[in-house]
This record gives structure tokens, C-alpha cells and sequence, in this order.
């Protein structure tokens, strides 16, 4: 890894171990170094993001494009785990959803910009210069950071699946005119289990009765309220 790489790495760790000692105990003190410790990260980040901003033609609301890349930023720090790939590569792909997201806000549709985007050419050199080009030297990640991409896109997509699920069930449980804080900590105690068994990948985990009995209630449920593709 190259060594600006690697103070990334070791920048996003001092920030983690900082914010982990804030949650133990809160003061201005720990707040402080908290702080402290984003914004040298931030400041380490800041020539990948303006990378970014440039490839994909943003440069004209630069100020926006930073400002949700430092959001990006944030969310990828908060989030991190070292054991699936280097902190480089999935800030990457952080910054890279929110700028796409950014200029589909401003210009709508872009399938046919981003078609221009891959034919753009930028200079090695500048790259070099702005401290951008260090991203381009962590080939080994690919595959974790192609799983890790997969699995948020999987996590993401059941919450949706659960959310759609629970909206459902909260009307069927307030039809009965039941106590409301009684009926969402027991909707709050199904979505997790729900949630747990659209994920889980040992398929041979044992249940309770009424545990399976919600799960496979839930899923029917999910099933069949799932829109259906027609073929082209």
C-alpha cells in the first residue's frame, strides 16, 4: 500500500478509537479530540475528493460535492471494518454513490453523461500531485470491496422488504385498537427477527415455534406483495 494509503488507514483508526471513547464518556474533551481526529481525516481525504468532484463533472458545485462527501465521509468512518477491505477502497465507493446521486439531482438522467465520463481523460500527473492517485494502488481489495458492495445492496434492500412488511402489519395490529406502545415493541421485536432470517445464510438455524411462525408468515407476506418483472 502507498504511503498516503496507509495514513488514511491510520487516520480513520485514530478516529474510530476516538468516537469509541466519546460513547464511553461523553465530555467536551473527548468531543474535542473526536473532532480533531475527522478533521485530519477529512483533510487526508480531501484530494480524493476532489478527484471525484473533477471525473465526474461537478466542478461547478464543487461546494456541494464536498459537502456530501464529507456526509460520505462520515457515514464510511462510522462504518468501517477493517476485516473486508482497506478504508481507501470503500471510502471510494462512498464518495463515488453520492456524487452520482448528486448529479442525477442536478441533471437527471446521466446514463448517457456517464457514458462520456468513462471516455474522459485526466492527467496521472495531476492526480499524482493532488495525492489522488493512491486509490488506483489497491488491486487486491476488488473482491472484498465487489462483496461488501453486494452485501450493503442486500442489507439495504431488506430494509425495504422488512419497512413495506411492518407498514403492512402496523395496520392489520391497529385495526385491533391495542395498546400502541405495546403493539410497536412487539412490531419493533418481529422486524428484527424478520429482518435476521432474509439475511442469514445458515439455513439449518433452529427457530421457536412461534418464531417460525412469524418468519414464514412474514415472508409470504413479502412474497406476495413483491412487484413482478415482466419480461421484455
Amino acid at each position: 500500500m502507498s504511503a498516503k494509503s496507509d495514513a488514511l488507514e491510520a487516520a480513520v483508526t485514530d478516529y474510530i478509537q476516538a468516537r469509541t471513547a466519546l460513547d464511553a464518556a461523553p465530555g467536551a474533551r473527548t468531543r474535542a479530540l473526536a473532532d480533531r481526529r475527522f478533521a485530519r481525516l477529512a483533510a487526508l481525504a480531501a484530494p480524493r475528493i476532489r478527484y471525484f468532484t473533477r471525473s465526474y463533472g461537478l466542478t461547478d458545485v464543487a461546494e456541494d460535492a464536498a459537502q456530501v462527501c464529507a456526509i460520505a465521509l462520515h457515514r464510511a468512518a462510522e462504518r468501517y471494518d477493517p476485516a473486508r477491505a482497506r478504508f481507501t477502497t470503500y471510502v471510494n465507493w462512498q464518495f463515488r454513490a453520492e456524487l452520482q446521486a448528486l448529479r442525477h439531482r442536478l441533471h437527471g438522467d446521466q446514463r448517457c453523461a456517464g457514458r462520456r465520463h468513462v471516455t474522459a481523460t485526466l492527467s496521472l500527473d495531476a492526480l499524482q500531485e493532488e495525492g489522488a492517485d493512491a486509490w488506483l494502488t489497491d488491486p487486491a481489495a476488488e473482491s472484498a470491496t465487489e462483496q461488501g458492495a453486494a452485501d450493503n445492496l442486500a442489507a439495504l434492500l431488506a430494509d425495504r422488504l422488512v419497512e413495506a412488511w411492518a407498514g403492512r402489519r402496523r395496520a392489520r395490529l391497529g385495526a385491533s385498537r391495542g395498546d400502541e406502545s405495546r403493539m410497536e415493541t412487539r412490531l419493533a421485536a418481529e422486524k428484527k427477527l424478520v429482518r435476521h432470517h432474509l439475511m442469514v445464510s445458515d439455513a439449518a438455524e433452529r427457530l421457536r415455534e412461534s418464531d417460525r411462525h412469524i418468519v414464514r408468515r412474514a415472508l409470504a407476506d413479502i412474497v406476495h406483495h413483491a412487484p413482478v418483472r415482466k419480461p421484455h
